[in-house]
């Protein structure tokens, strides 16, 4: 009765000898094959790359994908995951590395190319021999127009600081693509709202372009910069005179004089309003319906950033001698 347990008890430990036989080649074969993939392989690797490039009059991207080859030098698992890419590479290149050859055919040549390598291989492949010489792209041609860039944005300064030019864009302007339809109503792109506050030195930064339905922007961002300077006030009694009156006629201005605050870069030297000159012109005052005019400045030194005049309007009454 014991010798069929003997028998089973020489099974249990062969099949146990067989599941530790296999798991040892298992694991020599993973040690082997994690031995081989981590070495270092020179081979022969193609990847598809579309190109991305904001080229004015043109689509953003690339109407199809172009093929870069290069003798590489990498680990076995970035060779493996280099020949198994089957979806192109999207590769973004400068304006200026991208040259018109003609129509909607772009060229890229192998000495740009080679500042694009990481981009299309990885960071971990390197490139012992590039061996596309010339690679080109075709980008469709799209309806734009140019519009300003409109900054919204609310700027306050400390006391006795201003700025004398304002905020200025960079790019001042972008290209708006679409449908003709889409674009032509739009007469300019603004910022994304943002505040500059409690100013007393230049400030310059970067924002946001609000996104429109149904186009594209040339680019996604604009930078901004305030001059900022510190200014001191300087008021003076200033007379008002009428110039270019024809012969034969004379004109009364009421009132003749303005009081006039300047505002003067700091610190001060000399006198900011010595050699300026208010006055009305007549042309303007013969074009008039309510015979109201606006002042002019000639004159005005470069320390003035600024200036406020009281009253703004002028009247005036013709005469004839």
């Amino acid at each position: 009765m014991k010798l069929p347990e003997k028998l089973s008890s020489g099974t249990a430990l062969q099949s146990r000898d067989w599941v530790v036989l296999i798991l040892s080649l298992l694991l020599a074969f993973l040690i082997w094959l994690v031995g081989n993939l981590s070495g270092s392989y020179l081979k022969t690797v193609s990847v598809p790359v579309t190109a991305e490039c904001q080229i004015d009059g043109y689509a953003a991207r690339s109407a199809g994908p172009a093929v870069v080859m290069a003798r590489c030098r990498a680990t076995g698992y970035n060779i493996i995951r280099l020949r198994r890419i089957k979806n192109p590479v999207v590769v973004e290149f400068a304006p200026s590395d991208m040259h018109h050859r003609d129509g909607e055919l772009f060229f890229v040549t192998a000495s740009e190319l080679n500042r694009y390598t990481q981009s299309v291989f990885g960071d971990n492949s390197g490139i012992e021999t590039l061996l596309t010489d010339t690679l080109y792209f075709r980008f469709h041609k799209e309806n734009f127009r140019k519009v300003p860039v409109s900054p919204v944005c609310t700027i306050s300064y400390e006391a006795q600081y201003m700025s004398p030019s304002g905020i200025v864009m960079t790019p001042d302007s972008v290209l708006v693509y679409g449908e003709p339809f889409h674009i032509e109503n739009i007469d300019r792109v603004y910022t994304r709202p943002f505040a500059l506050a409690e100013l007393k030195a230049p400030v310059h930064g970067e924002v946001t372009l609000e996104t429109l339905k149904d186009v594209r922007l040339s680019q996604s961002k604009a930078e901004y910069h305030v001059d900022v300077e510190r200014y001191v006030e300087i008021g003076e009694t200033v007379h008002i005179r009428m110039r270019n009156v024809p012969s034969g006629k004379s004109v009364i201005v009421y009132p003749s004089t303005a009081k006039v605050v300047y505002r003067c870069s700091f610190p001060v030297l000399g006198d900011p309003a010595g050699n300026v000159d208010f006055y009305l012109d007549y042309k303007e005052f013969a074009g008039s319906i309510i015979g109201k005019c606006l002042p002019h400045d000639d004159g005005l030194p470069r320390g003035v950033l600024s200036y406020t005049i009281d009253p703004p309007v002028f009247e005036c009454v013709e005469s004839v001698r």
